[in-house]
């Protein structure tokens, strides 16, 4: 049997990201054998890891990848916001979102492709990471935007480093004119859908389900108002006209000039990058939205530690 020195302890640790006492332990049960201790630390990882799997996971991080004429955002979870700032975590999103370009955004090829740096797959590398860190967590999921020519621009809202944050926004337009020029205004447009959230490109794109149901609610509001039928109908007709102001975005207010539309903007925007500029598309992921949050009952849960029950 092999001493187990603190030096060993320390090595193992660096290697694996493991918690010091995880270390010593592994190292007792396999007698000392450093390649030994490694492997029942991922074992012993792949089952804390199953142990963590049914909590809900709605903080964590977005993060964006752009090279181009193609893009990519990604959304891991975990369980705390505090997560979020651990670096191995960031790092593992960073990775991700790279892979998720390379990819296009298929999340089941992402998890089996190699995580840089390791001998493990992006998912045996997550699954290390829940044992590492302590907290569930999960790639919720991931998107690819690409043109044939143009650009595919970023923004990240609320970033805790380059290309990381909360919210996440890609960008595609397509154009043959100056790139540079064609990429500040993505950037611009990028930043808009992060504020504005819109749910659609073109007015073309909203689905017939939510069109009649903001038709129904409309037309039902106008008549409760006492108007005509004939009245209610063209009362319906602009409202869905601020309905499209809301949700599409080609139709909003563009934020850095009111008095336009976005798809105004574009076509200004495209006199001065020198040909014509389509928005192709965008991708705009915001952390969590979505997930049903468990509400916690804080004074039943210090009940429930304390054995005291709650009045």
């Amino acid at each position: 049997m092999a001493q187990i020195t603190a030096q060993l302890v320390k090595d193992l640790r660096e290697k694996t990201g493991a918690g010091m006492m995880d270390c010593k332990n592994a190292l007792s049960e396999t007698g000392g054998d450093f390649e030994g201790a490694i492997d029942w630390l991922r074992k012993k990882g792949l089952s804390q890891a199953a142990k963590k799997s049914s909590r809900i996971a709605a903080e964590g991080l977005v993060g964006v990848a752009t090279a181009g004429n193609a893009g990519a955002v990604i959304e891991i979870n975990a369980e705390t916001d505090f997560v979020a700032r651990n670096v191995l975590f960031q790092d593992f999103v960073d990775a991700a979102a790279k892979i998720a370009l390379e990819v296009k955004g298929d999340i089941e090829v992402l998890k089996g492709k190699p995580h840089p740096g390791e001998s493990r797959t992006v998912a045996d590398q997550l699954t290390h990471l829940i044992a590492t860190i302590g907290e569930n967590m999960a790639i919720r999921r991931a998107t690819a935007l690409a043109v044939e020519k143009g650009v595919v621009t970023s923004y990240i809202h609320t970033a805790i480093r380059p290309g990381l944050g909360r919210i996440g926004v890609l960008v595609a337009l397509e154009s043959t004119g100056d790139t540079e020029k064609l990429t500040a205004l993505g950037k611009q447009i990028a930043m808009h859908v992060a504020a504005a959230n819109p749910q659609f490109l073109n007015i073309s794109d909203v689905d017939n389900a939510s069109l009649e149901r903001e038709k129904a609610i409309y037309r039902d509001q106008a008549i409760a108002s006492g108007k005509p039928a004939d009245i209610a109908e063209k009362m319906v007709v602009g409202r869905m006209r601020k309905y499209y102001e809301e949700v599409v975005l080609l139709e909003q207010p563009y934020i850095m000039d009111d008095k336009s539309k976005v798809s105004q903007a574009v076509e200004k925007a495209a006199k001065e990058i020198g040909a014509p500029v389509k928005l192709a598309g965008f991708a705009r992921f915001g952390l969590g939205e979505g997930i049903e949050k468990k509400e916690e009952d804080f004074a039943a849960e210090v009940a429930a530690v304390s054995g005291v029950k709650k009045a």
